[in-house]
């Protein structure tokens, strides 16, 4: 679209051009003419040998004013397209200079400077987008690489005692071996997050439609989660109107249900329910999760799906991820043709997924 706006404008600035030439030059050639009746009025007046020798040669006198005016003429419009030329030649150098130093152009290359500018200003955005982006990931994985450090030495500690005292008591070394299971399971979720990012870099995703029955998925999901919730004294509450089937990857859906249902379990309040809806609207499914937890604001709600996004209560928290869970299921769904929206109000969070359902 912008290569077919440029077009139009050096068409607009060759025909301006071509027209300022040909005025330029009917008007020269018009006060030539005017100056040549002037002349040969003024030498009839007065008439003498040097005025008969003027209007003798009054013809050839105009002929030269006529070569020499139009040769300057000509020369000056030939120029005029090099001269832009130049002018955008040395603009495209300021396009891609980070700094907001803006492009000025001739009066005739207005539409080509704007043009430039809003290049510019994309150009700009978009590198502060990545820098951000790569920040972002920069700081997770410093986060995650610095996180991984203390349940590995928690582990190694615990085990370091269970090997150098043989003749501990039974009940101490299961309690010890316990603490040492759980941080090592919590250093294993680090690592798989730390190849969670290099996978999100490094694949495309890509979806192997199907029919799926959306209350088994559903179901499964919330099974695996069962252990979690417990842990919190959080239950489920699944509500589906019968016979929704979609259409869709039944191992990228689950990825995103999962995803979803982790971040509720991550951030609800403990003892409460987590609601999970489906019904028809159309020819698609809405998949509503519901749960009772700090109220996210609006702009935190604005870059919920964003790349390494975390909320700040994330980084405090065991539970805290990569931040791109969020981001995934979003890129899932887009994929399958569906849509996800968050919303959250009155220590409520509801996230909302619609699928096409299956045919």
């Amino acid at each position: 679209m912008e290569v077919k706006v440029l077009k139009n404008s050096c068409y607009s600035i060759e025909r301006r051009l071509c027209l300022r030439l040909f005025l330029f030059l009917a008007l020269y050639a018009i006060i030539g003419f005017a100056v040549l009746l002037l002349s040969n009025y003024v030498l009839e007046v007065f008439p003498s040998s040097v005025c008969t020798w003027i209007s003798q040669r009054l013809d050839v006198l105009f002929a030269l004013y006529l070569i020499i005016g139009f040769s300057g003429v000509f020369y000056f419009y030939w120029k005029k397209p090099w001269g832009y030329l130049n002018e955008v030649m040395n603009a495209t150098e300021i396009v891609y200079e980070q700094n907001d130093h803006t492009i000025e152009l001739s009066e005739p290359l207005r539409a080509v400077e704007n043009q430039m500018n809003q290049i510019k200003m994309s150009v700009l955005l978009s590198q502060q987008a990545a820098k951000e982006a790569e920040n972002k990931k920069n700081e997770m994985v410093m986060y995650l690489a610095h996180d991984i450090r203390t349940p590995l030495t928690t582990v190694i500690g615990y085990l370091s005692l269970l090997n150098e005292a043989t003749d501990m008591p039974v009940d101490q070394k299961a309690k010890y071996i316990s603490i040492a299971l759980d941080k090592s399971e919590r250093l294993e979720s680090l690592i798989n997050e730390l190849f969670e990012i290099t996978r999100y870099h490094t694949n495309t995703v890509q979806i192997k439609k199907q029919s799926v029955d959306l209350y088994a998925l559903l179901s499964q999901v919330i099974d695996d989660f069962y252990p979690t919730l417990s842990a919190k004294g959080n239950t489920t509450e699944i509500s589906m109107e019968d016979d929704l089937t979609v259409i869709g990857d039944p191992e990228k859906l689950a990825r995103v249900f999962n995803n979803l249902l982790r971040n509720a379990a991550s951030y609800c309040y403990a003892n409460t329910e987590i609601s999970i809806s489906a019904k028809k609207k159309g020819n698609y499914a809405v998949v509503i999760f519901q749960n009772c937890g700090p109220t996210i604001s609006e702009d935190q709600l604005n870059t919920i799906f964003n790349k390494f996004n975390r909320l700040d209560a994330a980084r405090t928290s065991d539970t805290g991820g990569a931040g791109l869970g969020l981001s995934i299921a979003k890129e899932v769904v887009n994929l399958h043709g569906g849509e996800i929206i968050a919303q959250s109000q009155n220590e409520k969070v509801i996230f909302t997924v619609t699928i096409p359902l299956s045919n």
